[in-house]
């Protein structure tokens, strides 16, 4: 007598096929594992009597890794994990599986795999084939020795059907899963090794031993920064709405709502409410009552399960996910890993229905519904994989616990909509006009609740007031106001909402979806608080925004998405394997190099928000303040004075870099005009260089000709009184290129700087106020005005107040520092640019002073 090996893919799964197939007449015993037990019986298979054995895998039996060597962190550069060869190694060595599988294959003749119906099912199928083929008589990629059982439900029907029709595995889905992980443990691994390795023991408040990248897990925590960064930017505007309360012909008070819903301008709106309250009758224009339908939903699948278990439930998706493979395990509910919301023609509504019928929980509804007769359901997606997730027995709130309970109501009650009527209801809206403006009023009217009978949270909202008024009635007006409100941010992403998104990108499947959710919430990268929505933590919001900086794509949902294409591609036959795995590997290796290269960029953001450790590894205080404000977000920016100095905006994460060896200061609390972030003074020493600049431009240079790192003193803003064209003297006496420019923030001890060389020229020390003015010098310099207070002052005669070139006016001749003077024998230049004849058209070389005092003069610098 022949014999069957069948294999499952868990171990009470195993148990239910048996029961089924030998029709409870099957003997058990344990296997060698001690984990799996094997079910014997004989009966029929493909005409013959044989001897069956059923028995089970627990998951994957295998597992991707990298060769021995290439896991010591400390010896192995992360970038060789990109090329270095891998292997296979068990899942999970106690269970010693392929050792297991190897002996209940002997002697054994055929090969029946009951796997999951998915990929990854697909790809343990060939798991096990490997595991076997020494031990099976005949060969065991042949067709004639190995099946594929393909089933949706635990049922005696549906397993039946499946034995009776049995196909072959698919090696093409296997082997997209074999790149999926591949990829996986290629690209995760060489980055969260690089970036765990760089960070730990840098900084002593990350509360993560693993600093983890994973190709999918770090785009799906870029949804949940992305969300955080839109509240965190948002800036509230206030709105007005004319409000209008109106009395029906029963007494009740309607509020109506405006037809142009709110204004911004404050004025505005209440030029409309004087016109509103210009009249004391609004009348009616229209009534209108339509029947409408809120139609009953498609059939349930994976994702939608997942939404309404976080949204509804109250259940995290990984824990929703859980409970519903137990369900299927035990023969409750249909497989509930499938993309499809389309029941199969040939799929049995009505029995699957008339389990529910004697249900205490919903029986009537159901006997409703048997009795006037089923409701197509609604054309929904045929992904080609499984039926829609569907009840396949009856069960009560004894037989599950809390959580599978929650979960079997759900899917059952959804069943049932899915087959019941739309929910018709009644919509009247009423249109008033007071004085030219619209107002409206609506409400709804249930004719007959439909689905939503049983699908009890769906129901129409209750205590509407129904328009009662007529055309042309003139409806009193008890109360016109104007109410002020606010632009409100996004909140933080729902589950629900992240599962949208997810699927919407292509990020991960319906099975690996709540896997990457979990991930992140384990790996502290986000928390989840009231209603289920996840708020990004410092180390998860410092790690997207790190990524942002050196290379978006990395925390971007396309490369995903590309990536999953192409694996779909290999699934489906279309993409050859080793091709699609060669030049997707080759891209993230470019790109981890390239990070590599710029991780300085994310650490930047890590040393703003953790505590550096010193040489002894003890935590010392972040070496920053408070400082200027932020141009954006109008907040305080940090002053971090470790080198390299920079400002870092906490609230924008966006840190800019500084002038170095130098004091860095507050100017005035004055702002750039371009950006309105407040200005900085730089200052060499007490006597050396200094410059005003704002933190934005000198990371981001305005103009063309401006170069980046560049401050106000070089700056071509036409009108800023702090630029080059407002506050430039001369062409610099030393070099070719640059310009004399005052510095404001030097008072009192006012200086000249050039915006190119190190040149200094100090004048006019104490005066109480130094200016540019418009006037030019014949010598092409521009002229100065110069104010003291009068028991300070400098001038001739005790004067306060007087205008001049430094150059040729001997009146200022002591008062102009002549230190360069004598190594430099050239003269003033009028310099090229900015405004006026000495700013904007003095391009000949000056003239000559005509006599000794001004050629003095000429000299001082």
């Amino acid at each position: 007598m022949k014999t069957v090996l069948m294999v499952a893919e868990k171990p009470s799964l195993a148990a239910s096929l048996a029961n089924i197939l030998s029709n409870n007449k099957s003997s058990s015993r344990k296997g060698l594992n001690g984990s799996c037990s094997v079910h014997e019986w004989t009966g029929s298979f493909m005409g013959q009597n044989v001897r069956l054995k059923m028995t089970s895998v627990c998951g994957h039996v295998m597992s991707l890794d990298f060769l021995g060597k290439y896991n010591n962190w400390d010896r192995v550069d992360p970038v060789e994990l990109f090329s270095c060869p891998t292997e296979k190694k068990e899942a999970t060595a106690k269970l010693k599986m392929p050792l297991f599988l190897s002996v209940e294959a002997k002697g054994c003749d055929y090969l029946v795999l009951w796997l999951d119906c998915d990929k990854e099912g697909e790809n343990i199928c060939y798991e096990v084939m490997n595991c076997v083929a020494s031990s099976i008589h005949g060969n065991v990629y042949s067709d004639a020795v190995t099946y594929r059982a393909k089933f949706s439900a635990i049922t005696e029907r549906d397993i039946k059907a499946a034995f009776n029709n049995l196909g072959k595995p698919n090696e093409n889905e296997a082997k997209s899963v074999d790149a999926r992980q591949e990829l996986d443990l290629r690209i995760g691994c060489a980055f969260t090794r690089f970036q765990t390795k760089f960070f730990q023991g840098r900084y002593g408040d990350l509360d993560a031993s693993l600093i983890s990248y994973g190709p999918c897990q770090t785009p799906t925590l870029g949804f949940c920064v992305q969300r955080h960064d839109q509240i965190q930017t948002f800036k509230p505007e206030p709105y007005w709405v004319v409000q209008v309360y109106v009395k029906t012909n029963e007494g009740q008070t309607v509020n109506l709502d405006w037809q142009r819903m709110r204004c911004f301008d404050k004025e505005v709106a209440n030029v409309f409410l004087q016109i509103v309250r210009e009249t004391k009758i609004a009348k009616v224009q229209s009534v209108i009552s339509k029947e409408k339908l809120k139609p009953r939903p498609p059939a349930l699948n994976t994702v939608e399960l997942m939404r309404v278990a976080s949204s509804g439930l109250g259940m995290g998706p990984h824990h929703a996910m859980q409970i519903a493979e137990r369900l299927y395990t035990q023969g409750y509910i249909s497989y509930p890993r499938t993309e499809t919301t389309r029941y199969p023609e040939n799929f049995d509504l009505l029995g699957a229905l008339k389990l529910q019928q004697h249900n205490s929980d919903w029986g009537s509804e159901v006997s409703e519904i048997l009795r006037d007769g089923i409701n197509r359901p609604k054309s929904g997606h045929d992904a080609g994989d499984h039926p829609p997730i569907t009840p396949m027995r009856s069960a009560s709130r004894s037989e599950l616990d809390g959580d599978a309970w929650k979960l079997y109501d759900y899917i059952t009650r959804h069943f049932i909509g899915t087959l019941s009527k739309d929910c018709k209801y009644l919509s009247t809206k009423a249109t008033f006009i007071i004085n030219e403006e619209v107002f409206t009023t609506s409400g709804k009217t249930l004719l007959d609740p439909g689905f939503t009978k049983v699908m009890t949270w769906q129901e129409l909202g209750k205590g509407e007031i129904v328009p009662t008024f007529k055309t042309n009635d003139n409806v009193p007006i008890l109360e016109s106001k104007l109410t002020e409100h606010q632009t409100c941010p996004p909140d933080y992403l729902t589950e629900a909402e992240l599962i949208t998104l997810m699927e919407k990108h292509g990020i991960g499947t319906d099975a690996s979806i709540p896997v990457h959710i979990n991930n992140i919430c384990q790996r502290n990268y986000v928390t989840v608080s009231g209603g289920r929505r996840l708020i990004p933590t410092t180390l998860g919001i410092v790690l997207v925004h790190g990524y942002q900086k050196i290379d978006p794509q990395l925390v971007l949902p396309t490369m995903r998405s590309a990536v999953e294409e192409q694996l779909n591609l290999i699934a489906a036959g279309k993409a050859n394997f080793q091709a699609v795995l060669k030049h997707t590997v080759e891209i993230f290796k470019l790109k981890f190099q390239y990070f590599v290269q710029n991780i300085d960029g994310m650490d930047q953001l890590f040393e703003v928000s953790f505590s550096p450790l010193s040489a002894s590894g003890k935590a010392f205080c972040r070496p920053f303040y408070l400082f200027s404000r932020c141009g954006k977000c109008r907040r305080y920016m940090k002053y971090i004075q470790a080198k390299p100095q920079r400002l870092h905006c906490s609230q924008c994460d966006e840190t800019y870099s500084l002038p170095q060896n130098g004091n860095i200061r507050l100017y005035k609390e004055l702002k750039c005009p371009l950006d309105d972030f407040e200005l900085l003074s730089w200052t060499m020493g007490n006597k050396g260089k200094s410059f005003t600049f704002c933190p934005y431009c000198y990371n981001h240079a305005p103009f063309r000709d401006m170069k980046k790192g560049s401050g106000c003193n070089a700056c071509l803003h036409p009108n800023c009184p702090h630029s080059l064209n407002s506050n430039g003297v001369s062409s610099c006496i030393e070099c070719e290129i640059g310009v004399l420019v005052l510095d404001p923030s030097s008072a009192p001890k006012w200086k000249l700087v050039c915006n190119k060389c190190d040149i200094i020229i100090h004048l006019f020390d104490d005066a109480q106020k130094v200016s540019v003015e418009d006037d030019v010098c014949e010598c092409g310099t521009q002229l100065l005005n110069v104010k003291y207070q009068s028991e300070k002052t400098k001038l001739p005669n005790e004067a306060t107040d007087m205008t001049g070139c430094m150059f040729c006016m001997p009146e200022f001749a002591k008062l102009v520092d002549k230190h360069k003077a004598i190594a430099n024998k050239r003269g003033p230049r009028a310099f090229r640019g900015g405004r006026g004849a000495g700013r904007g058209r003095g391009r000949s070389r000056p003239k000559q002073p005509k006599d000794k005092m001004a050629q003095l003069a000429a000299y001082f610098v």
